[in-house]
């Protein structure tokens, strides 16, 4: 069996090949700091883990009224890798991004575990490693209306309390362990009996991946490689070849197609046998387009919903997390955990023949905020929202089934309308963005933008600051097929800066696909390095939504559709 917290284990393990930072995380320096804001040591006994280092003013701050909702919502945050008022991740925002946002720091504190920048303008220091940022510390001064029995009060006792002591502070540190990535520490003064509520000092949110495992949990290349495979076949229930993709290539994920869905019993079933045979693996994503409208692939006779286009003609958000919702919920009864949805491109073309109604709008406003209230409703439901086409499909010609479509679009034109939607979805926390398969000639005029690591690297993630899973339309679409092996296509994707390669139909083609990418990284083409980069964003998605082999049980169409229906009527 997959073990509980295998996944932690394996990401701890890849991190220290490609974050060195993880490695110590836990061991902060403890001599004493040049700035209010820099980061001392957390621990003393084991010269580890403290975030801090200020004294404590004199005197007690009165407890605000809201200091219990103060600390939920802190805790909430924290789930998440944030701080308030922060729009950075731990352990996924690069430093490009946070310059990019608040400037070069005033001040770098260096430490054995990293560089510690202070933005004192923002009360906020960023601990960063191999350009990331695996601990963020804050240190508003509204802080210190929270006092030691308000956190007890709001969420109970840590998991853990360290303590740290110097000639200038004497400190105790309650930490939470949130959630398997993530824990929060709220750094105080220790209690005295002159003062045995002490008020908060600051807090850090920093990744927790950085596990003690053994050396056989770590994964060889070949699952590695599976990892970054989306597969599709054809077929109804379980086969030879389902089997050897499970077993011998351990793919990362599956997608179901339409003629993988006869049924709601046959659905289940199938993923369930999937899963069955996948127990001992890491836990697979399973994804369908569950768009809603004309792209609606779950079988049983469920009630669609209307076209995004004309939701986007009501243009009500809440409306639109609603559906969301429900299609998380349609999605979580099937056995689902990713939705290819929603579709975040600009109806810019009428004559579009593949996006069309799936757009919500020409108005690139109205995408983005009909189509991130869809995005959350998913999330709600435990399901990953896979955001796409980036870099924007509304403005093509052609079909990309069938031949490769162009947009002669600049920088600017794009800047202007395409991006807004997925730079805005990324601001809102998308977790996974797929890239379709579209020449763009004023960004790359070599290659299509699913091969391109003009408009993967440099343009989605450095410019527009994702640090989620990138993951690519089905590379056997005849976009690439026809002027691409797909073997060698699937590499220089994966060069350019994707983490999954989609290979949505026929087994001969996954099967190359692997192949390919295990011969350029013996040959020296791919480092292993970058493919670990990927599985490590692949591994921290699944380890967030938590993922495991748990079977679903038979589908209730009827209660479906009436929670369906409810939605409907509100559109009436």
């Amino acid at each position: 069996m997959f073990k509980k917290g295998m996944l932690t284990s394996l990401i701890g393990i890849l991190s220290v090949a490609v974050v060195v930072a993880f490695v110590y995380m836990f061991f902060e320096k403890d001599n004493e700091q040049k700035s209010e804001r820099s980061a001392p040591s957390e621990e003393a006994a084991q010269q580890s883990e403290n975030n801090e280092a200020e004294t404590q003013p004199e005197g007690t701050a009165e407890e605000k009224p809201d200091s219990l909702e103060q600390v939920k919502e802190i805790f909430s945050l924290s789930k998440t890798g944030k701080v308030p008022h922060t729009p950075f991740i731990a352990g996924q925002t690069n430093i490009q991004e946070i310059h990019n946002q608040w400037g070069e720091p005033p001040t770098i504190d260096k430490s054995p575990i990293g560089d510690f920048a202070v933005y004192p303008d923002h009360e906020v220091t960023i601990g960063i490693k191999n350009k990331i940022a695996f601990d963020i510390r804050y240190y508003d001064p509204n802080l210190m209306g929270i006092q030691l029995e308000n956190i007890q009060k709001a969420i109970g006792a840590p998991d853990e309390v360290k303590y740290y002591q110097d000639e200038n502070v004497n400190q105790v540190i309650f930490i939470y362990q949130v959630n398997p990535t993530y824990q929060l520490k709220w750094i105080l003064p220790k209690q005295t009996e002159q003062e045995p509520n002490p008020t908060v000092h600051h807090i850090s949110v920093v990744t927790n991946l950085q596990q003690s495992v053994d050396d056989n949990e770590s994964l060889s290349l070949d699952k590695k490689i599976g990892q970054l495979i989306f597969a599709g076949i054809s077929g109804t229930k379980m086969s030879q070849n389902m089997n050897q993709l499970i077993i011998k290539y351990q793919v990362g994920g599956i997608i179901f197609n339409g003629d993988n869905l006869v049924s709601p019993k046959q659905t289940v079933n199938y993923l369930n046998q999937i899963k069955q045979a996948n127990e001992g693996n890491i836990p697979l994503f399973f994804g369908v387009d569950q768009e809603g409208g004309r792209i609606s692939k779950l079988p049983g006779g469920l009630i669609n919903f209307p076209t995004n286009l004309e939701i986007g003609e009501i243009n009500d958000p809440t409306l639109s997390y609603e559906i969301g919702k429900t299609l998380g919920n349609e999605l979580n009864a099937f056995g689902f955990n990713v939705d290819f949805a929603p579709v975040l491109d600009v109806n810019s073309n009428p004559d579009n023949p593949v996006i069309g109604n799936r757009s919500f709008s020409s108005n690139p406003e109205i995408v983005s905020s009909l189509g991130i209230q869809t995005m959350k409703g998913l999330q709600s439901q435990s399901i990953i929202s896979a955001v796409k086409h980036f870099p924007g499909h509304g403005d093509t010609h052609v079909d990309s089934h069938l031949e490769l479509p162009k947009v002669e679009k600049t920088r600017e034109e794009l800047e202007s309308l395409e991006f807004i939607p997925f730079h805005k979805a990324i601001k809102e926390g998308a977790d996974m963005v797929m890239v379709g398969h579209i020449l763009v000639p004023a960004l790359d005029k070599t290659y299509p933008s699913s091969m391109s690591k003009t408009i993967i690297t440099d343009i989605l993630r450095n410019d527009l600051g994702f640090n989620g899973v990138v993951i690519t339309d089905d590379f056997f679409m005849k976009a690439i097929t026809n002027d691409y092996d797909i073997g060698e296509a699937a590499v220089q994707s994966i060069k350019a800066g994707s983490d999954i390669i989609m290979v949505a139909h026929d087994y001969n083609s996954v099967v190359q696909v692997h192949n390919a990418i295990k011969k350029a990284v013996e040959n020296g083409e791919i480092p292993e390095k970058r493919i670990d980069e990927s599985v490590i964003r692949i591994l921290q998605l699944k380890e967030k939504y938590q993922l495991d082999h748990s079977k679903a049980t038979q589908v209730n169409i009827n209660k479906l559709n009436q929670s369906i229906q409810k939605v409907l009527d509100k559109l009436s």
